[in-house]
């Protein structure tokens, strides 16, 4: 349910509306902006009588909420939600746009791409340490090495890192060393490592799970929101369907769906969509005309021996080229790079 306060009511009027349910059992996220308030009433409020609350003169108007996730929801938080990562904002007027290799294999390797990605316009640094893979026997990461190898990078460049966990029993490390924690598609729903992040203040990266529903995916999120985590950047990565031509099938509908939906900012990655480093350019514009809030593209500087899908990857040269035209597309649709 959601409690809209009219423009100028008093701070205590609304707080003793808020006390008044907090008593009774409800949780209430309270949204203060500059000329109007809303309460967002978490719990079961069948119970609770609308025309009740309605009484209250200070009250302009009382809406039910039907969907299942609630601090996801834009109607507790109207306004569009901008995560600071350590000083890069995802969200807003300004696309941010995350590069880097899809593993992290040595020193030379990860601040080379880094430095190339950050001349051509990057804002954010990729590159995974622990390797989630459908073979048990296919490359694994590096690790913690890899972690280290990604801070000398960001210590080189500037750009805040980004990489993939895979236990909550990494938790601490990646707390202290990541600045964008990502959550992978196969854990979109592993509800207790969900939990941990959202017990942390450090932002979170949630792809999109292989086959699931956008409600399903906002309900991800509302696990770590639910723990007082609000930092949370939604990715849209491309689902399962019957097409085997591609990796995934790309939705670029979940991304105005995800803003009607949501406050929270969404970016988009072309590069395990498609699986295809000729198909990363053609996606990630389009990604940005349909609203996208970024941009998450695997750069490689020798994608034929790369160990980890080397397929999908762009070579430096190829990025920045892109990196030129998306600005382009990017102040067509009232947005900048």
């Amino acid at each position: 349910m959601v409690i809209v306060m009219k423009p100028g009511t008093p701070e205590q009027e609304w707080k003793k509306i808020k006390e008044n349910l907090e008593g009774r059992g409800y949780q209430i996220n309270e949204i203060v902006g500059s000329g109007q308030t809303i309460l967002g009433v978490i719990g079961d409020t069948s119970a609770l009588d609308m025309n009740m609350l309605k009484v209250n003169e200070c009250v302009d108007k009382v809406m039910r909420v039907q969907e299942p996730f609630k601090r996801a929801n834009r109607s507790f938080h109207p306004e569009d939600s901008v995560i600071d990562v350590s000083g890069v904002k995802i969200g807003g007027r300004k696309l941010a746009v995350i590069a880097g290799p899809c593993s992290v294999e040595n020193e030379k390797q990860i601040v080379g791409v880094a430095k190339s990605v950050k001349l051509a316009g990057a804002t954010l640094l990729r590159g995974g340490a622990f390797k989630p893979r459908t073979s048990p026997y296919s490359f694994q990461g590096l690790k913690e090495e890899g972690i280290d190898l990604l801070k000398i990078a960001r210590k080189e460049t500037g750009l805040p890192i980004v990489t993939e966990i895979m236990s909550a029993r990494m938790l601490e490390r990646f707390v202290e060393d990541v600045d964008l924690i990502q959550v992978g598609a196969r854990n979109m729903q592993n509800f207790e490592l969900l939990k941990e992040l959202g017990r942390t203040n450090v932002p979170v990266l949630l792809k999109r799970g292989l086959s699931a529903t956008i409600e399903e995916w906002l309900m991800a999120a509302e696990y770590i929101m639910a723990e007082g985590n609000p930092n949370v950047v939604l990715c849209e990565r491309g689902i399962r369907t019957f097409e085997t031509y591609t990796r995934n099938t790309l939705d670029l509908s979940a991304i105005p769906a995800v803003k009607k939906l949501s406050h929270l900012p969404v970016i988009v990655d072309p590069s395990h969509a498609a699986g295809l480093w000729w198909m990363v350019e053609p996606m990630a514009k389009a990604a940005v005309a349909a609203g996208a809030d970024g941009l998450i593209i695997e750069v490689h500087n020798d994608p034929e021996h790369a160990l980890c899908d080397g397929a999908q990857s762009l070579k430096p040269e190829r990025f920045a080229r892109l990196m030129g035209e998306l600005s382009g597309i990017a102040k067509i649709v009232g947005r900048e790079l």
